[in-house]
């Protein structure tokens, strides 16, 4: 089962070629119903939004033939896998909308394939080579030269059963032999030049414990798991499409259910790194405050800001399926993300960088209940607050110009504008510090312009937000931009001398203000998103005191503002 289709979804086909793959093998009679796929990740790590568009692609291709999809968790490598990652994924698919039709763990299936790595060493196809990885790595040559065989490769098939029951055992120490399958070594493709299926690892696994000493590769379990689990489509992205002639070999040499493996291509993001590896580091190295740091692409991170999974979902479906290795703007996933929060956020006024607008003909300690509508778009019938006004007010320091030119329609000295919801004020000045600061400005209202609108009809051009200074409460705000301050943060490695990925952090990725808010803001829940009106689209973090994620600023270029 999957989460339904947003109701309005992209103008094409999300599955493209996959759809038609699938369906032609259904025509052909390659495959039957019901189409079976899987989401196989490792629980080494924290799914990222390169994972979100896989499990779209894979949970959406089992929906459109009216069949399963599994998540398994490929757990071969006990030194790098922690139950906590295995969690952490469960706790993203949910939030992501998809429920598999059943969990799985290629450890569940070990004795099988320690049974079909038996059967290959029977067969003659599979040897235990005892080289060091170096010399192993070595023979396997390069796409201009072929490779050398092994000098153990000819071994008789019985001496090879011996060397993987003394594996198995736990007799054969770390590094000392491997399983190798024996395929060409002058393939042109360097995945069959005899590939390692198994190796000796002394370590103790989350689920099975201390009962294996060999654990399977990935090249060798994935594939033999998707032919037991009865998986018609193993559908990976495209660094894996060089190991499909494997895949398929393995089908044919154990006679196997004939899963077949399709590529797409993966999800690249501007100014974004999806390597497992490198977002490890950004956690270890403390450049960031965790896996669900908000700044990270992981989706515990994007949860944890205030992104939503419709959004992503969506943002996903637009980019559909392709079978070519591209990348894609940043900048459209914030659109998603903003579209959506349109439509579901509601409206407030917070500060981020106060001044105070004394309204002078206001009389002091009066206090007007102020009307304003919380969603726009639900019109009259619509939820609404009440916000205190008072004569001294907060409004954003660039919100006043001693000196402007005639484009500049906020406040200036003799210039009319409209505090939203609230009256029409006109500057009449400001009050410097010693240094020639501007502290405080000044301003009369039009009384009769109670809710922001001229009883004449004159227009006026400019509206600001603001707060009452008496009743804003302090929120703190965390405005966020992307990690990385190239688009490709990979840039300048072929440099001399290199530059690496974390030369091109970006300094200010992360920028932390107090900011005057409405004191509706006291009692905002976590997890219901909210517009602070011209700045950006917020989620405030669990807590007692308010703290607020910046998810996506108001306008693509609004960025610049904070």
């Amino acid at each position: 089962m999957t989460a339904p289709h947003d109701a309005e979804g992209p103008s094409h086909d999300p599955l493209g070629f996959l759809r038609e793959a699938v369906q032609q093998d259904l025509d052909t009679g390659r495959c039957e119903l019901p189409v079976r796929t899987r989401f196989p990740p490792e629980p080494n790590g924290f799914l990222h939004v390169g994972h979100a568009k896989a499990i779209c692609i894979d949970f959406g291709v089992a929906r459109a033939f009216g069949g399963p999809c599994l998540l398994r968790f490929d757990d071969t490598n006990p030194v790098a896998e922690e139950a906590r990652y295995a969690d952490a994924i469960r706790t993203d698919l949910a939030w992501l909308g998809f429920e598999p039709s059943e969990i799985t763990h290629t450890s569940d299936h070990f004795d099988a394939l320690a049974g079909l790595a038996d059967r290959l060493i029977e067969g003659g196809l599979a040897y235990v080579d005892e080289q060091p990885v170096e010399a192993i790595r070595e023979q396997r040559g390069s796409l201009t030269r072929p490779g050398t065989p092994s000098p153990f490769r000819d071994r008789p098939a019985a001496e090879s059963a011996a060397r993987f029951a003394e594996m198995k055992s736990g007799a054969a120490p770390e590094g000392s032999m491997v399983l190798r399958a024996k395929i060409d070594m002058a393939a042109p493709n360097l995945n069959l030049r005899d590939p390692v299926l198994y190796r000796v690892l002394h370590a103790t696994h989350a689920r099975t414990g201390d009962a294996w000493k060999v654990y399977p590769t990935y090249d060798f379990a994935h594939g033999q798991c998707d032919a037991i689990e009865g998986v018609t489509h193993s559908l990976c992205s495209l660094e894996f499409e060089d190991h499909r002639p494997l895949y398929d070999w393995f089908i044919e040499k154990l006679g196997l259910f004939p899963s077949r493996q399709i590529e797409f291509g993966r999800l690249n993001l501007t100014h974004t790194i999806t390597s497992k590896r490198k977002l490890r580091a950004l956690v270890d190295e403390g450049i960031v405050g965790g896996w669900d740091d908000p700044r990270m692409p992981t989706l515990a991170g994007m949860r944890r800001r205030g992104y939503a999974a419709a959004a992503i979902r969506s943002f996903c479906d637009e980019l559909g399926v392709t079978k070519f290795v591209g990348t894609t703007e940043l900048a459209l996933l914030e659109h998603h993300q903003r579209k959506h929060l349109n439509e579901t956020a509601e409206r407030r006024m917070a500060v981020m960088d106060p001044i105070e607008l004394v309204v002078t003909d206001f009389e002091e300690g009066r206090v007007d209940r102020l009307p304003a509508v919380n969603r726009p778009q639900d019109g009259e019938e619509g939820a609404t607050r009440e916000l205190p006004f008072t004569r001294t007010l907060y409004i954003e320091r660039e919100d006043f110009k001693e000196d402007a030119n005639r484009k500049y329609f906020r406040l200036t000295p003799g210039r009319e504008v409209r505090l939203r919801w609230a009256y029409l004020v006109t500057c009449t000045g400001c009050e410097k510090d010693s240094d020639g600061n501007v502290v405080r400005v000044f301003a009369t209202h039009d009384p009769a312009s109670r809710g922001g609108n001229a009883p004449d009809g004159r227009k006026v051009k400019g509206t600001i937000h603001w707060v009452s200074a008496g009743h804003a409460i302090d929120a703190e705000c965390r405005l966020y931009r992307p990690l990385f301050a190239t688009a490709d943060p990979a840039e300048g490695a072929d440099e001399d001398p290199p530059r690496g990925w974390r030369e091109n952090l970006a300094p200010d990725s992360l920028e932390v203000v107090t900011a005057k808010a409405e004191p509706s803001l006291a009692d905002a829940g976590p997890g219901a998103p909210v517009q602070f009106e011209r700045i950006g689209y917020f989620h405030r973090e669990p807590g007692e005191r308010p703290v607020f994620h910046r998810v996506v600023p108001l306008r693509e270029d609004a960025g610049k503002r904070a």
